[in-house]
């Protein structure tokens, strides 16, 4: 490691690089995979494969959000390597449509190497950090078994399949808690810019879902579909953005030690997934009104247009609650309506399946806006405070 990248390895702020973006492109097409997997297969099994594949792909990109907030990728040797994960993950995105299908192994195999890069990366970073050195070699046990048990399941079929995923997830998700937090460290402005940055992307599905289910037959049910659904995703963006990720921010920035990075553990590398999850689940089910917005929605198609944003809202609770122990209750309100429109969304035309949704998200940030206007000001803007 050169003098330049000795610098550059300590938890010191940096801006996010160009390059970190250009990385997350992979991701962009990968989360749209996800949703092509979902649309042609809407069942509860395709359902469940899918979100297999989001959580596999969320704690891929998660592992690249810590060691980028622990080093600046964009010097030296780092930047190539960096430069051949995002190769690699492209490969993985490819996979995806057949990751329990013909492409099992593949994607199984392409996903370790992504893996074994993230590993060879922070070995580099950690080289002259004794504590950060520690803290990977905790759970480089789990990150590599996690991964090579997915190669694994690609030889097998049916429930094994599934069964050794959800294993080889489940040591990966749970080896950072169970080995410990002692040891890592991260740029916490830079991490949770990061986290804000990828749920930009995930909404960004939610639009491509758009045009692609309006397709070219703009008429006027369309039209109106494509209107609501944007109205959702604002809304959506809203929660996060306006007042969400600067309470999160800012505890954050505040806490040291293993606290911070338990914070960044759980609020974010844990809770932030039940967001991502949403938003793809809400695309799945807007596409679906898309297609015939005056036929009532089949079952799967339903629970995802309502129970995704009321996922995505109850992962945004859970996570505040992390970060500042507080419930959010009209987030938890307004995802429990949301959960008890799934049987009117079945019985009704889905246009108003989805006028209903865009309701309630929208009286949701109504509601905050308005309510705690005030508060909501010295949160935004801590200098008009007084």
């Amino acid at each position: 490691m050169s003098d330049g990248e000795r610098e550059l390895a300590g938890s010191d702020e940096h801006r996010v690089t160009p390059l970190e973006l250009f990385f997350d492109l992979a991701f962009v097409f990968a989360f749209t995979q996800v949703t092509s997997l979902l649309v042609d297969d809407p069942t509860w099994g395709g359902v469940l494969r899918g979100m297999l594949v989001i959580a596999a792909l969320w704690w891929a990109w998660s592992g690249f959000a810590w060691l980028t907030s622990t080093l600046d990728v964009d010097e030296g040797g780092v930047r190539l390597a960096m430069l051949a994960s995002m190769g690699a993950m492209l490969f993985v995105a490819l996979a995806v449509p057949g990751a329990f299908g013909d492409d099992a192994v593949l994607f199984g195999v392409v996903y370790l190497l992504v893996r074994v890069l993230h590993l060879v990366l922070y070995a580099t970073v950690s080289r002259d950090d004794p504590d950060l050195r520690t803290a990977l070699l905790r759970i480089v046990p789990t990150e590599l078994l996690g991964a090579s048990l997915l190669v694994v399941a690609g030889f097998l079929e049916g429930d094994e399949r599934i069964g050794v995923w959800v294993v080889a997830l489940g040591i990966d998700y749970f080896g950072p808690a169970v080995r410990g937090l002692r040891g890592w460290r991260i740029a916490p402005e830079h991490f949770a810019e990061r986290h804000g940055l990828i749920i930009l992307i995930a909404l960004g599905e939610s639009i491509i879902a758009i045009g692609v289910g309006a397709g070219l037959e703009l008429v006027p049910g369309v039209m109106a579909a494509a209107a609501l659904g944007i109205v959702v995703v604002s809304a959506l963006w809203w929660l996060y953005f306006d007042v969400a990720a600067i309470f999160a921010r800012g505890r954050l920035m505040q806490a040291r030690g293993v606290e911070q990075a338990r914070i960044a553990l759980h609020s974010y590398s844990y809770l932030h997934l039940p967001m991502i999850a949403g938003i793809v689940l809400f695309a799945l089910g807007l596409e679906a009104v898309l297609h015939d917005v005056a036929e009532a929605l089949h079952t799967v198609p339903a629970v995802a247009l309502c129970g995704g944003a009321s996922l995505y809202l109850l992962g945004h609770v859970a996570s505040l609650f992390q970060t500042t122990g507080r419930v959010f209750r009209r987030r938890t309100v307004g995802a429990l309506v949301l959960l008890a429109l799934i049987p009117a969304a079945v019985a009704i035309p889905a246009l108003a399946a989805l006028a209903l949704v865009s309701a309630v998200c929208s009286l949701v940030v109504t509601y905050e806006a308005i309510a705690h206007r005030e508060h909501r000001v010295q949160v935004r803007h801590p200098e008009l405070a007084d």
